[in-house]
């Protein structure tokens, strides 16, 4: 691309945007959302409260946002199992934790998927 047609490219989308900004701004929803925030922070700052202060008063056992508790880490990832698989034409064993093994990729583009995982036990 050109300098100019980047020039130009960007020209338009700040025109576009500049358009959506003016139609946002004359929205009456919008007008209301942020004239209730203004009043909202201007309470919290009266009473000297955090917006976690807040929701702790509204929503004590934290129900109304259950993604927040689900995206912090409860701890350490569970270790994964050690899986045997157990060629039976060879006699072979391959033992992994996960999928990504030569031999075993090299036995299920031979055998199929789910030949080689009828192979497969957990041991651990």
């Amino acid at each position: 691309m050109s300098k100019l047609q980047e020039y130009r490219s960007l020209e338009d989308q700040i025109r576009d945007l500049t358009d959506k900004l003016h139609a946002l701004s004359n929205d009456d929803k919008l007008k209301k959302e942020i004239e209730f925030e203004e009043k909202l922070r201007d309470l919290m700052n009266q009473y000297d409260k955090s917006l976690k202060d807040v929701i702790s008063i509204i929503d004590p056992d934290n129900k109304l946002a259950p993604s927040v508790k689900g995206s912090k880490a409860s701890g350490p990832k569970r270790a994964r199992k050690v899986k045997q698989y157990k060629n039976p034409k060879t006699g072979e064993i391959v033992e992994t934790k996960g999928g990504n093994h030569k031999t075993l990729k090299a036995w299920k583009q031979e055998y199929g998927n789910d030949t080689v995982e009828s192979w497969m036990t957990i041991i651990g």
